[in-house]
């Protein structure tokens, strides 16, 4: 994922909300504490990586699109509840 300056990226979980042959359409994830923000939502981790300690936040802020060839893995499936919270997101 880019970083928000433009300055570079890192491998860092997203939320694919469409995708076609040259690339997707995806949101952010954070494992910064966003509680306090309007514009993050609370997603629970655990279902897609074992090893956390806490929940993420998805930045709704801000949808990036990412080439095809720069996904690394798949991690899970967006749980249904927030599949229809994010509706109007997209």
């Amino acid at each position: 994922m880019p970083y928000a300056d433009g300055t570079g990226s890192k491998v860092r979980p997203c939320l694919v909300l469409r995708a076609d042959r040259r690339g997707a359409d995806v949101l952010k994830i954070t494992s910064q504490d966003k509680s306090d923000r309007d514009d993050h939502v609370r997603i629970p981790t655990r279902s897609w990586d074992a090893d956390a300690d806490h929940d993420s936040f998805l930045d709704l802020g801000t949808t990036l699109r990412v080439d095809a060839g720069a996904f690394r893995d798949r991690a899970g499936t967006c749980d249904p509840a927030l599949w229809r919270r994010l509706q109007p997101h997209l």
